[in-house]
């Protein structure tokens, strides 16, 4: 994804609404959209349908695990408020905060750091052992300090701080959930909307988290810049103009001068930014003409 098209929807996004002034139905439903998505990979029995009535309808589900419905409730409330800590330094307590209120009254340890030695499924990498964590998260904090008062680029920052604490793991569970929820504070703070890490990217997240592992953060980078743009186009679509309607990508064939095979292409190469719904490429013709002049 190019750093002009996404600073570029950036720009306009909060130009028309500054993040802290998101109306609360829109915010709602982005937290809904996040707390499905974060928790289905991690095993949460709860479908996209059945969150967004329990979060957006506000109405009670049955037949589902309670400890199931009582993460989906807390994570959304978690995720909402991180709008008021978004002015707020990020530190240790943050982390164990946002632990604890997801976590509360469905894990034992909810809000301490492990007291065991944990692996990660499906990884060579083993994190470092229990007596060795709070230094490590402390090691973590200043790093990530610094390289923000020297102006990193705010993305890959946020690439760099999200794999730095998985590598650590420095709960026994919840880890996955902790860090995305950091890394979203992180994007707030530096004026971007949040990401969704949904069930389809699964295999890719994890897949750029191993790479990661190696000191390659390229790829965990450009998803990341996806996924961000999906995000503020789902945005734009609710509050921006019709340039910002999301349509199918066969309904700019006749704009010219590209197939709609040719932009799904694109799409799927992540380099026009898209939304895929109900199984189809979708854009805005405000990010088409982005791609068109960059291209």
């Amino acid at each position: 994804m190019r750093e002009s098209i996404l600073k570029s929807l950036r720009d306009t996004l909060i130009t028309r609404t500054p993040l802290e002034d998101l109306p609360d139905d829109v915010w709602k439903r982005t937290s809904a959209l996040n707390t499905w998505g974060t928790n289905a990979i991690e095993g949460n029995t709860l479908t996209w349908h059945e969150v967004r009535q329990l979060v957006v309808e506000e109405r009670s589900i049955g037949g589902r695990p309670i400890n199931d419905v009582i993460e989906t409730l807390q994570h959304e409330r978690v995720f909402r408020d991180l709008i008021r800590r978004k002015s707020h330094p990020i530190g240790l307590e943050t982390i164990l905060e946002l632990h604890e209120s997801v976590f509360r009254g469905v894990k034992v340890d909810a809000g301490r750091w492990r007291r065991v030695n944990v692996r990660i499924i499906g990884s060579r990498h083993i994190p470092p052992r229990m007596e060795r964590v709070i230094d490590e998260m402390d090691d973590m904090i200043r790093e990530y300090e610094k390289r923000d008062i020297e102006g990193e680029d705010s993305i890959a920052l946020g690439a760099w701080l999200h794999h730095r604490f998985e590598s650590i793991h420095p709960f026994s569970d919840g880890n996955g959930r902790v860090g995305r929820l950091l890394l979203s504070l992180h994007l707030l703070k530096h004026n971007w909307p949040p990401i969704h890490v949904l069930p389809p990217n699964r295999a890719r997240y994890l897949s750029s988290m191993g790479k990661g592992h190696s000191g390659d953060f390229s790829d965990l980078t450009a998803l990341i810049e996806e996924l961000m743009a999906r995000a503020i186009l789902d945005l734009l679509d609710q509050l921006g103009t019709a340039l910002d309607e999301l349509k199918p990508l066969k309904d700019f064939e006749k704009e010219g001068p590209y197939s709609a095979q040719y932009l799904r292409l694109r799409a799927g190469q992540g380099e026009l930014p898209a939304v895929k719904k109900s199984g189809d490429w979708h854009t805005s013709k405000r990010a088409l003409r982005l791609y068109r002049r960059e291209m």
